[in-house]
């Protein structure tokens, strides 16, 4: 099952969705509804909203609110972008120039803000104080990763496992809360939505070390951003790591020179080492491990549609291209 036959899988809940973001991204004020317009009809896999739809179907949830909440995990999805562009001084997401770029820094934080903000009165909604807990909880986790990550930049001396922790906050943990919705939606029992919750936070974590991937090794066009940007961030991701620690002396020297300084004129050397001691490869078995951890947690889910889906979802996230 390619991504795009997933996809074609989840159409119809997904267009419900996206109806639900155009009208609940409303604001009286032009400039919100014209940087909201611009970020959402951007393109992007909508894999994290995709994830409350596949979590409720596959606990086979009766009623509408797994839509909204889909909207939801959107909205908060997209304000970490703006957000992120901003610090990590970005012009290019999926092959557009950033909001940032467009319309200036100030703009792109306090849209920002109220997607959040309209993120937070649309959970509300919901009535139910579990999922607001969820949300919460994961949000503010979610920016204490984003700080983490601001920490480390420039720090050629952080470990994998500080590395990993960094992902879980910032990546996975929004992908887990998207799987823990479904479940909490279906009143499952804490075995359930531990299982879906887990699935979640490993799928998240193998999604980021493929970026991590593609950041080293992707084709420009097809990822929509530019080779290299992690490391003109100082960022020091997996592949960078595990050249360090098995590089030689003076391949160890190169990469840490070109994370300490941000030195995007390094790119050819860094990525020639990367490939010479196998940390792209590395990179890509620990996404496949975090694959198969996924698959495994959600063993005890019935055998429907909606779990296939899931396990192909895994598959996809480990294995892809863009």
């Amino acid at each position: 099952m390619t991504f795009e036959t997933i996809q074609q899988s989840l159409a119809a809940d997904m267009s419900t969705v996206d109806e639900i973001i155009r009208t609940r991204l409303h604001s009286e004020v032009a400039l919100v509804n014209q940087v909201g317009e611009y970020i959402i009809n951007s393109g992007g896999k909508r894999l994290r909203p995709a994830l409350v739809v596949l979590s409720a179907n596959a606990l086979s949830y009766v009623g509408t609110h797994h839509h909204n909440l889909a909207a939801v995990v959107e909205f908060i999805h997209t304000a970490t972008l703006l957000h992120d562009d901003v610090v990590d001084e970005s012009d290019l997401r999926r092959g557009r120039a950033t909001a940032n770029d467009l319309f200036g820094n100030a703009t792109s934080v306090l849209v920002g803000d109220f997607l959040y903000s309209r993120a937070f009165q649309m959970m509300v909604e919901v009535n139910d104080m579990r999922v607001m807990q969820t949300l919460a909880d994961a949000t503010n986790i979610i920016a204490e990763g984003e700080v983490l990550q601001l920490l480390n930049c420039h720090d050629a001396n952080v470990s994998a496992a500080n590395y990993l922790h960094v992902i879980h906050c910032k990546t996975a943990k929004l992908f887990e809360a998207a799987m823990r919705l479904g479940a909490i939606l279906c009143h499952s029992n804490s075995a359930i939505e531990h299982a879906v919750a887990e699935y979640g936070r490993h799928l998240g974590t193998a999604f980021q070390l493929i970026d991590d991937v593609l950041d080293y090794s992707g084709d420009e066009q097809t990822t929509g951003k530019n080779l290299g940007d992690d490391l003109a961030e100082g960022k020091p991701t997996l592949p960078l790591i595990y050249a360090i620690q098995h590089g030689s002396a003076a391949q160890r020297s190169i990469v840490k020179e070109a994370i300490q300084q941000g030195n995007i004129e390094l790119f050819a050397e860094v990525l020639q080492i990367v490939k010479q001691t196998g940390a792209l490869a590395y990179t890509r078995e620990q996404a496949q491990v975090e694959a198969e951890a996924a698959c495994a947690a959600i063993a005890i889910l019935p055998d429907t549609n909606r779990k296939s889906t899931l396990l192909q979802l895994a598959a996809f996230a480990a294995n892809r291209e863009f």
